[in-house]
């Protein structure tokens, strides 16, 4: 017989080289693509120009940040209904939120007598720049900025953080302390997700975002609620739960049994405003 036989220690081995070869090759690519690409899937921001607020939301208001690094972000100031509690709600979007698709949250929130700020970050909406963690800290910071000059101060202050906004705002709170921190669906870190939806590639390795919002929570300051959707399937329960664990200051943690991340009664349903009102009462 001439010829290798294909049943022969040294083909099979010479075969399964070239197996663990190309899953190498297709892994190398994978990680390549993912380090380049990592802010894409990160961030989703929604681009265009934005309706004017008043078209949106009856008495709204177009407004301007902006940001110490010189850009300027487009928001929405929605004044309050009925009873004014001569306090403002900061709300700070998830990864594809914008101020369009938060009026619904805004309204609710006006109806409850809050003043709301609205705004997109940079690379969102018609703003310019690319998003980043340090640069949606510092848009958040333009917004609390914004409502300063409107002279809402810190005491009068209140943050709404969804998601992505979660994080952000935390990190806010850390520096610049607000009357109280509300947080919808928070992830426990931004490497934690990526373990979670993610686990075949070492993205602790590869991220230039961290979000470390369980460390961040446990420095903060103020009473902080956190409201959790039981079958969330973007942001595990068990995350949330583990901020809600780590907060130095928690007042209340809500769970909404059969709420998804993007259901709306998880987005501005009335469980929502409700314990968001409960936390406001205890500290206005």
């Amino acid at each position: 017989m001439t010829g290798t036989d294909a049943r022969s220690p040294t083909t099979r081995r010479r075969r399964l080289l070239i197996v663990f070869a190309v899953v190498a090759l297709v892994l190398v690519v994978l990680v390549g693509l993912m380090w380049v690409m990592q802010r894409s899937v990160i961030y989703v921001p929604l681009t265009g120009d934005p309706p004017a607020a008043s078209e949106v939301i009856e008495g709204a208001e177009d407004v301007r940040l902006h940001t110490e690094d010189g850009l300027e972000l487009g928001g929405w100031f929605v004044p309050p209904r009925g009873e004014d509690r001569e306090a403002a709600v900061l709300v700070t979007n998830g990864n594809a939120g914008d101020r369009e698709s938060r009026a619904p949250l805004a309204r609710a929130l006006a109806a409850e007598g809050f003043s709301v700020l609205l705004f997109d970050y940079r690379g969102y909406g018609d703003n310019e720049g690319s998003p980043s963690e340090e640069g949606l800290v510092a848009d958040a910071r333009a917004a609390a900025d914004h409502l300063a000059e409107r002279g809402f101060e810190a005491d009068r202050t209140l943050y709404f953080g969804e998601s992505l906004g979660a994080a952000v705002a935390t990190g806010l709170a850390v520096e610049r302390p607000p009357a109280a921190l509300f947080l919808r669906s928070p992830f426990s870190s931004l490497a934690d997700m990526g373990d979670h939806h993610y686990p075949f590639l070492p993205v602790r390795l590869m991220l230039w975002d961290r979000y470390p919002v369980t460390e961040q929570v446990a420095r903060v300051e103020v009473p902080t609620s956190v409201v959790i959707g039981d079958v969330d399937a973007i942001v595990p329960a068990e995350q949330s739960h583990a901020v809600a664990e780590a907060s130095a200051h928690l007042f209340e943690e809500e769970v909404l049994s059969g709420a998804g991340h993007n259901d709306a009664e998880l987005i501005h349903g009335p469980e929502v405003i409700e314990t968001f009102v409960r936390l406001a009462d205890h500290v206005l």
